[in-house]
């Protein structure tokens, strides 16, 4: 039996995708804030410190679980959205970036899911939005991107956001996928995650792929973005600040002037 609100959903759109939640009256959704598209009337919108599954806890208990949001560079505070008019009403969140959003009903994993710090989208409320350090001491000095993630606790729906294209890969008892660190998306909570050296002079100074990757081990189900927004950025600000690749072309700079970019 579930505790959480229990909520429909639409998915539109490829590349730039909305997902769409229907209320029923007295039901919240819970988001990030700037996730927010649209709304219909009767739907009432407030902010919320922390993410309202422990309102009847103590203020220094707030302050602690908000806190640790800070953590994973996201706000002490959220919005929840609910519904108190009558009949159904729909409010609708958008992807951040180019990617795919993917729906997860907690209750079928055991009500917890472990994701990339930046993944979490929108949730129906009574989902716990917390954190997970990776315990182990080589994970936490050398482990990246994946040392401080998220944990969505609950028996609710919570969407999350990754970039490019998703694979879901499901892992036997004992097999190991070993990953770059920003492809993690999500994985349930009997995965064991570590790190690893990658190993070889060559690989080390010239791999270019750095010098650590994660290594998930089943059983368990692990969730993969082909584009991660720290890669999107990096390239993104390699193109608009350093020296333009010709690709193909040997005219090189006269290329630029030729084209209008003659900066």
């Amino acid at each position: 039996m579930r505790t959480n609100h229990e909520i429909d959903y639409f998915i539109h759109g490829e590349e730039m995708q909305m997902v769409e939640i229907e209320l029923d009256p007295n039901e919240t959704a819970i988001a990030e804030a700037g996730a927010f598209m649209y709304m219909d009337e009767g739907i009432q919108m407030e902010t919320i410190f922390g993410d309202g599954s422990q309102q009847q806890q103590g203020f220094m208990s707030k302050i602690w679980s908000a806190g640790k949001r800070l953590l994973t560079g996201e706000s002490l505070f959220m919005t929840a959205f609910t519904h108190t008019g009558i009949g159904k009403a729909r409010v609708a969140f958008a992807s951040p970036y180019p990617g795919k959003i993917i729906a997860i009903d907690l209750i079928q994993y055991g009500g917890k899911l472990i994701c990339q710090k930046d993944s979490f989208l929108c949730a129906a409320k009574g989902v716990a939005v917390g954190i997970e350090f990776q315990r182990k001491l080589g994970t936490g000095l050398f482990g990246g991107e994946g040392f401080i993630m998220q944990k969505l606790e609950g028996d609710g729906m919570a969407f999350c956001h990754a970039g490019g294209h998703i694979m879901k890969r499901v892992l036997k008892p004992g097999e190991v996928l070993r990953v770059d660190t920003g492809c993690i998306v999500a994985y349930t909570k009997e995965v064991d995650y570590d790190i690893q050296f990658v190993g070889g002079i060559k690989n080390t100074l010239f791999g270019g792929e750095g010098v650590f990757f994660a290594t998930l081990k089943g059983p368990g189900e692990v969730w993969l973005q082909t584009l991660p927004i720290s890669r999107l950025a990096s390239r993104i600000l390699q193109y608009g600040t350093g020296p333009r690749k010709e690709e193909g072309s040997i005219l090189g700079g006269l290329g630029n002037l030729l084209d209008g970019d003659g900066r």
